[in-house]
C-alpha cells in the first residue's frame, strides 16, 4: 500500500456524504436547548488552550441525559484536514426544567495538523457545540451552536510549545 491518505476511508474524510449513524445518534425522551456559547479568548497565541462554556437547558417534561459534543473546524489549513473533528464530549444529566453550565478546555494539541510533524498553525477556526454533529439531519431536534476564534503567531511544531 502506497497511498496512506484517509480521504474516502473514514467518515471524517467522506466529503459531503454523511455517516449512517453519526456519533451521538439516537433519540431522547425530552428536548434540550443550548445557549450562551462563550469562547475565551477569541484570539489566542498559537500554543495556547481555548476555554469554552455553554449552557444546556432541559426544556422538556422528563429528566434526561444529553451528550454534549464539541467539534472543531479549520477554516484554512496548509494540509488536508477533516471537515470537523470531535475535540470533547460529556454526558450530562439534567432535570426537567433545569439547566447546567458546562466548561471545557480545547487543548492546543487538538488543533495540530500533520505535515511531516505535528504542527500548530495560525488562522481562523470554528467551534461547534451541541447534541449532534454540525449539519446532521435527525428526527430528534437538537441544535448546534457555533462561534469563531482566531489563532495568532507563526506556525510551529507542537513539540516546540
Amino acid at each position: 500500500m502506497e497511498n496512506y491518505t484517509m480521504e474516502g476511508r473514514t467518515y471524517r474524510y467522506y466529503g459531503q456524504e454523511a455517516p449512517l449513524y453519526p456519533f451521538g445518534y439516537g433519540l431522547s425522551y425530552t428536548t434540550f436547548r443550548y445557549r450562551d456559547l462563550v469562547l475565551s479568548p477569541l484570539a489566542l497565541p498559537v500554543c495556547a488552550n481555548l476555554s469554552v462554556s455553554v449552557v444546556l437547558e432541559n426544556t422538556g417534561l422528563w429528566d434526561s441525559e444529553e451528550v454534549v459534543q464539541l467539534y472543531l473546524r479549520w477554516e484554512q489549513s496548509s494540509v488536508p484536514v477533516p471537515r470537523w473533528q470531535l475535540v470533547a464530549f460529556r454526558r450530562v444529566a439534567v432535570l426537567a426544567g433545569q439547566e447546567a453550565k458546562l466548561t471545557f478546555q480545547v487543548l492546543a494539541e487538538q488543533r495540530a495538523v500533520w505535515a511531516q510533524d505535528w504542527l500548530l498553525e495560525p488562522g481562523t477556526f470554528t467551534l461547534f457545540a451541541g447534541g449532534q454533529q454540525p449539519g446532521q439531519k435527525t428526527r430528534a431536534p437538537s441544535e448546534v451552536l457555533s462561534a469563531r476564534f482566531g489563532v495568532t503567531g507563526t506556525a510551529r511544531p507542537l513539540r516546540g510549545c
